[in-house]
């Protein structure tokens, strides 16, 4: 732990911190700040804060692991594959990049023994154009050189991608479809979790109902946007969370590998030939097994 107190130094709180402490880069700190690592007068600010004379700031630094970006020899189950885009069916439970908390047998390090990949994001994240969370199953696409990474990213960021899910949730939805339009950020509550707050960044879910059953519903949804746990949020704000969610769900839940929620559809303009490609992955053991289950003995009301 360490502490400081304001004197001449002036500016945001991430740019600060890093102007005192030469160890920790700005882009370390604004992550340290996002973690609640780092404390104002007791509280948790914003990067954004401007500090003043005589706050006290204190950073709770814990050491960063270690990460060696190895190619590691994993299955992998690949749905489409060129010399500039590959399209992988990712399983539940295989988390996309390396992280603190997960250094290895990632589905980045499974990428990198398969194939060369774009150097765009990151040293960590080679490849990804886009991710999801380690216990969503279903499709990613994958950029294997600069130039292919750069036209995806263009095409997520201009909302021309085709990407649809399909979630199983709790109660039963009545309307047919709908849109979930709130902004999503950072929970001032809980700084592991995602919130719908009003000064977070846009995010807009579409859905639609393919299924009801007595107590849950089987929807489809299609984002506008790409925020970090965007359909488990969402659909927890409107209150229909969902099924196995260990972190949005209730306790009493259906048993599988955490959230019920599966990318099913994926489409792009091809980088270099500019043909319209769409992909399908079929749904997940456990998730068919679950619907089949709840058909037998979760009839809907008549």
């Amino acid at each position: 732990m360490k502490k400081f107190i304001i004197k001449d130094q002036q500016g945001r709180l991430d740019k600060v911190v890093s102007e005192l402490d030469s160890s920790i880069s700005r882009s370390r700190a604004k992550n340290l700040i996002d973690d609640g690592k780092i404390t104002v007068n007791g509280q948790v600010k914003k990067p954004k804060y401007q500090t003043q004379e005589s706050d006290e700031i204190i950073v709770t630094d814990v050491a960063p692991a270690v990460i060696s970006l190895e190619p590691e020899n994993i299955p992998l189950d690949i749905v489409y594959e060129d010399d500039d885009v590959l399209v992988v069916n990712k399983p539940q439970g295989m988390v996309v990049h390396p992280s603190a908390g997960h250094p290895n047998h990632t589905l980045v390090n499974a990428l990198l023994y398969h194939s060369p990949l774009s150097t765009i994001n990151g040293e960590y994240r080679p490849g990804i154009v886009h991710r999801i969370d380690k216990d969503t199953s279903g499709l990613l696409m994958v950029a294997k050189n600069d130039a292919a990474h750069q036209a995806l990213s263009e095409q997520l960021k201009a909302k021309k991608n085709l990407r649809k899910y399909v979630a199983l949730v709790h109660g039963r939805i009545n309307e047919d479809s709908g849109i979930v339009n709130a902004p999503l950020g950072r929970s001032p509550k809980d700084r592991k979790k995602q919130a719908v707050i009003s000064d977070g960044r846009p995010a807009v879910t579409h859905f639609e109902v393919l299924e009801r059953f007595q107590d849950y519903t089987f929807i489809a949804c299609r984002l506008e946007t790409g925020r970090t746990h965007q359909i488990r949020v969402h659909m927890k704000y409107i209150g229909h969370p969902l099924v196995g969610d260990p972190l949005y769900g209730p306790r009493k839940t259906i048993a599988g590998n955490g959230q019920f929620l599966h990318a099913q559809e994926l489409g792009f303009e091809h980088p270099k030939t500019h043909e319209l490609m769409i992909f399908s992955a079929p749904l997940p053991k456990i998730f068919e097994q679950t619907l089949n289950h709840l058909r037998i003995n979760n009839h809907p009301r008549p």
